[in-house]
């Protein structure tokens, strides 16, 4: 079922599915919901320099189980990009904001790359909050200083468009790019018309943020995940990340770079429902 189907599915079925807009800390976040009542809540957090459409082709697989919420971080997508730079605390305190808005008591979380990162900050700040947790090719630390400041340096200086192209490559695989050239044109797109002021402000928090002295905290059985041929996270320092869980396992997904929920959805939709099978959270 396309994730349009499951929407006018959801609304046949009493639904709340609106995409609405929310003032939270000071700060305007897109967020939308797909899934049927009672459905445990999970919540997906993206990338940089994306936005939550990047997981439609795995909620299109878990929303008849699940309430799935994902939004857009600040700085991405319809959400607004207040001036930076920003710190990963602020995007923890974004997602808190937003479970307290809708009521979110207890659920599991999931995140992609920056987005992992702030799923482990928010384990680390309210362990008590989550159900399961999913961390997507990404790490404890990810670049150094050096990497993250030219990076802010290059898209504020030339733009997004100036450094896609190196992007994209460590985002897909040789034979997505090659095989799939409508789809990447149309992630090209997103990509590119990321606000350039959100995409260096979460480039800051990037640089700074570094969990490695505490995400050894988190308790909580843990599924990682990385695409066999991820560029910017690649599966050995994720492994380093997982090495410091005290109660994690990776799971490696062949066909896929740095967004396999992209690539390799439904590898990507099995995996997660099997460990919440595993942890219990059905």
């Amino acid at each position: 079922m396309s994730l349009e189907l499951c929407v006018e599915q959801n609304r046949a079925d009493g639904v709340d599915t609106e995409m609405p807009f929310a003032k939270l800390n000071g700060v305007t976040l897109y967020h939308r919901a797909a899934g049927r009542p009672g459905g445990r809540p999970l919540v997906l957090v993206n990338s940089l320099g994306t936005d939550a459409r990047i997981w439609d082709g795995v909620i299109e697989r878990l929303a008849q189980r699940y309430h799935v919420v994902s939004y857009d971080k600040r700085g991405h997508g319809l959400s607004e990009a207040p001036p930076g730079p920003y710190t990963l605390d602020d995007h923890v305190a974004d997602l808190a904001a937003l479970a307290d808005h809708l009521e979110l008591e207890k659920f599991a979380l999931a995140g992609v790359s920056v987005g992992g990162l702030i799923a482990q900050g928010f384990a680390i700040a309210h362990p008590e909050r989550l159900a399961a947790l999913v961390l997507c090719d990404t790490a404890a630390k990810v670049g150094t200083a050096e990497l993250w400041n030219a990076r802010i340096e290059a898209v504020t200086g030339r733009g997004i468009a100036s450094i896609s192209e190196a992007i994209l490559e460590r985002w897909f695989t040789r034979a997505f790019r090659e095989q799939r050239p409508v789809e990447l044109a149309g992630w090209r797109n997103m990509l590119e018309r990321s606000p350039v002021g959100g995409y260096a402000g979460t480039c800051a928090a990037l640089r700074d943020a570094d969990l490695r002295a505490q995400v050894g905290q988190i308790r909580l059985k843990t599924l990682a995940v990385v695409g066999e041929e991820d560029g910017s996270t690649p599966p050995e320092l994720v492994r380093e990340t997982v090495g410091m869980l005290p109660n994690a396992r990776l799971e490696i997904i062949e066909g896929a770079g740095h967004l396999p929920m992209i690539e390799q959805p439904e590898r990507l939709a099995e995996l997660m429902t099997d460990y919440f099978t595993e942890v219990g959270y059905v």
